[in-house]
Order: C-alpha cells, then structure tokens, then sequence
C-alpha cells in the first residue's frame, strides 16, 4: 500500500502532516547512550567520546536525556559494529526508547516487572539509571528473543535483573511490583518508513487482527501485578489510537486505575480523548503522543498510571 494511503487514516490526527509525510522518507536517526555501570567517572567518559571521535563517529549530546547522543553522520556508521559497542561501553537505542522509562522513574531498591522485556534496552536503561540498584524481573514469551535480552544484560554487565518467560498475560502473582513497564507488541507505525516508489518498508506488526486483545491483556495483568500505589508506564511505537488510548481506556473502566502526568523531556502532543466517533475517558489527554519528525526519532506513546489504594 502507497504511505500516502495508508497514513491518510490519521491526517486529523498528527500535527504538521506534510512535514510527517517528508520525514517519512528519511532513514532512521541513530542514537546512543553512554553505560555508566561501566563508564563510571567524567574522565572515562571524556576518553570514550575521543575515541568515538577518532573513528570518524560525529556525535552531539541531547541535552534534554542524560546519557544521550545523536549520530550526526547517520548513513555513515553502524553502531553495533564498533568495538566499543561490543565491550558494553555504549548502547544503541532509539531516543524515544528512553520515554517510558523516564516515565517509570526507577529509584534504587525498586522491584521492577518489564513485562515485554527482549531485546532489553529499557531494562538496561532502568539499571544504568539506577545504578544497578534496583531489582529488574525482566520477562519476555519468546526464547529467541530472550537470548538477545541476555547477551545485552551481559554486555552490558547488568547484575539487578532477574530474566524469566512467561506469556505476559498469565505472568505469575507473587510479591507485588512498585513499578511495572509494559512497551506492549504493537504494529509499530512509529518506525515505518518509505522506500523510493512509495511503499512502506517497515510493517513488523501490521495485520496482526488480535493485537489489541493482546495489549489489553498484558496492561490488565500488569496492573494486578502492582502493590497498591505503584506505578504502571504503557507504551507503544505505534500511532493507532486503537493500540493506544483505546487499551488505556480499557483499564480505566476495568480497574482502580488513575492516569498521572509527568514531566517529559521531549516535545510531544496530548493523547486524543475520542477516535472514530468513540469516546475514550477524558483524561486520556494526560497520556503523551510522540510524532517521529518532532523528535527526530522513532514514534512513540506512553502513559503513566497509578493503582489506586
């Protein structure tokens, strides 16, 4: 299907649509960010940026998340390829990546639950913020996808995680989380882009008929999951109000549920309160819309809620 076609569904929706229709075309911005469990002092970051410098890789910080760098010279470098990749000094996510856990805001002593964990950035970026001192339950269904989550908190050396597989919906009670993430499996319209004639390139997850059963599913137990006054981040990559305030909505009819605000340090739009002539609970607008040419980076949506005592 032709993009034009196909994002034409949201033209109401997303700001500056034409300025979202060229971005479109554009490759995917690289970004890292620096492993402080293993890059500890001012002087060893300063001497890993000199070598990053010395193999051509131009970089810029981003002001607005600590640890983040974007890569100038996108089409010029592969990230995963450099050695200091593979030592586990840096790690390569998208910027946008780091919105939920900003969101989730770990502190030291947490016990955390990721829910959809592999291929494991947020639950590295969870430790790395907290210094290691938070205990991760980091789960995720697919043993393939688990082996990738492992050799990262590896490379990493990420010591506070604990990985387990169960199928998200039915992950197992216990001991209650304070705080749980779930970056849910979604169509990721967030990350498509287009090809030369116009065609879509990016559609991991698109027709997929059950997914919004699966998101539903997975935000429901996650909140079970949670010790009163805990705190719970839903995100997704995608642009799909179905996917998004729709499943949010869900569990604010279904729970004990509360959408909180939070300070964020990109740009973003508030989430919509109706879709398609449905009505979605009115503060939905507290959960946030990230639009790819606004950040400069993949698409996002998180919202933040707190269970209820």
């Amino acid at each position: 299907m032709d993009y034009k076609e196909y994002f034409a569904q949201y033209q109401d929706l997303i700001p500056d649509y034409s300025e979202f229709l060229e971005c479109l075309k554009k490759q995917h911005r690289q970004y890292f960010c620096i492993n402080t469990l293993k890059i500890r002092t001012h002087e060893e970051k300063e001497r890993l940026l000199e070598i990053l410098r010395q193999k051509n890789i131009q970089f810029e910080p981003v002001q607005e998340v600590p640890f983040f760098y974007r890569v100038v010279n996108n089409e010029e470098v592969s990230l995963g390829n450099l050695e200091e990749y593979s030592l586990g000094l840096i790690h390569s996510m998208t910027l946008a990546s780091s919105l939920p856990v900003i969101a989730l805001d770990p502190k030291p002593g947490d016990l955390v639950l990721d829910l959809c964990a592999a291929p494991g950035g947020k639950t590295c970026l969870i430790a790395i913020l907290t210094q290691d001192k938070a205990t991760v339950v980091a789960n995720d269904k697919r043993v393939d996808r688990l082996t990738a989550l492992v050799a990262n908190l590896k490379r990493l050396g990420v010591a506070s995680a604990i990985t387990t597989r169960y199928r998200g919906e039915q992950f197992p009670f216990g001991i209650p989380f304070n705080k749980v993430l779930v970056d849910a499996p979604c169509s990721g319209e967030g990350r498509y882009r287009v090809g030369l004639e116009g065609e879509i390139l990016y559609q991991k997850g698109h027709g997929k008929t059950n997914l919004q059963s699966i998101q539903k599913g997975l935000l429901v137990r996650a909140f079970d999951l949670l010790s009163p006054g805990g705190v719970l981040v839903y995100s997704t990559c995608t642009i799909n109000p179905k996917e998004n305030e729709e499943v949010v909505d869900y569990l604010l009819r279904k729970r004990q549920a509360k959408l909180v605000d939070w300070v964020s340090p990109l740009p973003y739009h508030e989430g919509v309160t109706e879709w398609e002539g449905k009505p979605y609970h009115p503060d939905l607008r507290l959960t946030k819309r990230y639009y790819t040419h606004k950040i400069d980076a993949v698409g996002f949506f998180v919202a933040k809620i707190i269970k209820l005592v």
